[in-house]
């Protein structure tokens, strides 16, 4: 079997959806090869001569090999303005290369001038016509040589952003390879299938469509017994981890899916029913252990929605020996100063906390099981601890008012110094969610494949006065905009804790 994460992703870990497939059937003797086509994609796109000929393409291309050695290089995250420019200058050339295709592509992202991945009708003619797209030079020269022994092919699409490549991908497959098996699983593919009323549109193209983690039906398509869905340490070795757009390796591990909260309102998590299947703390700690003896990484990123407070205790006293970082709920545990202090011992460079706002009245509204006056003091612990934070916020919620947004800055301008990046973010309704029809649906992303629906803000606080809030006003304050000018472009949270300050060995 031939397990494939389609452009476009960020490329700066190893895909670990495919690296968990990879160990499952591999346990139980199912040959199977990885291919990374989002990383090698990119790699090739940045090779091709780029027909702009403006100064800024001719030096982006003059100095792609450079710019990709420097993100490799951890001696550039110690100097921003360098960083910046070596991403400007990459994320230039692939910006560049597909214009005559109507393609904007990025190190982050991939939009279509007519195309949209919220239509089954448009992912169809991009499987009807995959000579359109731009990675089809690329991809059709390197399947079939990986494919001459694989009875089937698996794609893992995870993000909009991969969505209408994933199909161009399976309409070449399923055209020049027609009793080729193929396989469609991921994030996005969940959140399809999890819609009430869900009908697949893709019978002809794909042979079967997996919700959810995909381990065990995906070893009953291939004739194991579901029984057979033990969990097994991730399997990385079939992918490039010395090539990805970072100073050396960052493991991706997933300690748990579902989220161990589940409660926030509006949460997609909750919206699609995604139940909590954490693995065993002493487990992930023996993975750990094992994947850093042998893969010597220089960052784990735990992938959690919210590292559970059990998990987060065990790596306080049994420290994984590389630094980490990832999300956790804001609670008394992190409110304890000598925790905190306990992981940054243990290698915990960065936080990545879901505030969502600075108004108590709004939290409350969100079910988020959060008081202000415990985030001021784990904000304040985190800080003293030497642990950076990575702060998300939500505006423009049905609970929320302009006045409640300007409380959320004033919490954020106090904390200013406690805060070492932001996410700020704008609501969406999910669609299927508990509140979308005590609001009103509205039109909102045009598809038969939108996740999301507009709705009608009880306080006339739509996103078009909260996105203006943001622009004129959250952004413009001083503190605020100190805290924004520091998110790493294009790579945003992903790059965050390189530019803390600790040292990569």
């Amino acid at each position: 079997m031939l397990l494939i994460f389609p452009p476009l992703a960020k490329a700066c870990e190893p895909p670990a959806g495919i690296a968990r497939l990879a160990a499952a059937l591999k346990s139980h003797g199912l040959p199977c090869r990885l291919l990374d086509a989002n990383l090698e994609g990119q790699l090739w796109l940045l090779e091709q001569p780029p027909a702009a000929n403006d100064t800024w393409s001719r030096r982006a291309y003059k100095g792609r090999a450079r710019n990709l050695a420097a993100l490799r290089d951890s001696a550039t995250y110690a100097a921003p303005d360098r960083y910046g420019r070596a991403v400007s200058d990459l994320n230039r050339l692939l910006a560049i290369s597909a214009v005559e295709q109507d393609v904007v592509i990025g190190l982050a992202d991939y939009q279509h001038d007519t195309l949209s991945p919220l239509r089954s009708d448009d992912l169809r003619f991009a499987a009807q016509q995959p000579e359109q797209n731009p990675f089809f030079p690329y991809f059709s020269r390197r399947l079939p040589a990986l494919l001459a022994e694989a009875g089937t092919a698996g794609f893992s699409l995870n993000y909009l952003s991969q969505a209408l490549c994933t199909f161009a991908m399976i309409g070449y497959l399923r055209r020049e390879f027609p009793a080729l098996k193929i396989v469609l699983g991921g994030g996005l593919v969940t959140s399809w299938m999890q819609r009430p009323g869900w009908r697949n549109p893709f019978g002809d193209l794909v042979d079967s469509m997996i919700s959810g983690p995909g381990e065990a039906q995906l070893l009953e398509l291939l004739g194991v017994g579901s029984t057979a869905s033990r969990h097994v340490l991730p399997d990385y070795t079939g992918l490039p981890v010395g090539e990805y757009l970072s100073p050396g390796l960052i493991l991706p591990y997933s300690a748990a899916s579902g989220c161990y909260w589940n409660g926030c309102s509006f949460c997609p998590e909750r919206a699609e029913g995604n139940a909590y299947h954490p693995v065993p703390v002493s487990r992930v700690l023996s993975d750990l252990k094992l994947l850093t003896e042998q893969m010597t990484p220089r960052l784990i990123h735990l992938l959690d929605n919210a590292i559970s407070p059990a998990l987060l205790h065990a790596l306080a006293e049994h420290p994984p020996g590389v630094p980490w970082y990832g999300f956790a709920r804001i609670d008394e545990q992190l409110a304890d100063l000598d925790f905190c202090r306990a992981l940054k011992r243990s290698g915990c460079v960065m936080l990545k906390l879901g505030l969502e706002s600075g108004d108590q009245n709004v939290l409350d509204r969100m079910n988020k099981g959060i008081e202000l006056n415990v985030a001021s003091r784990v904000l304040q612990n985190l800080q003293e601890a030497g642990i950076a934070v990575y702060c998300y916020l939500l505006f423009g919620t049905p609970g929320e008012t302009e006045v409640a947004a300007r409380r959320t800055l004033e919490f954020v301008a106090r904390h200013h110094q406690a805060i070492t990046f932001l996410n700020l973010a704008v609501f969406n309704m999910p669609l299927h969610g508990e509140e979308a029809e005590q609001y009103g649906q509205q039109p909102f992303y045009e598809g038969d494949l939108s996740l999301y629906t507009a709705f009608r803000h009880p306080g006339d606080w739509g996103r078009k006065q909260v996105r203006r809030f943001l622009e004129s006003e959250f952004k413009r304050h001083p503190a605020v905009a100190a805290i924004v000018r520091n998110d790493p472009p294009q790579f945003s949270s992903n790059h965050a804790p390189l530019l803390c300050g600790y040292t990569v060995n």
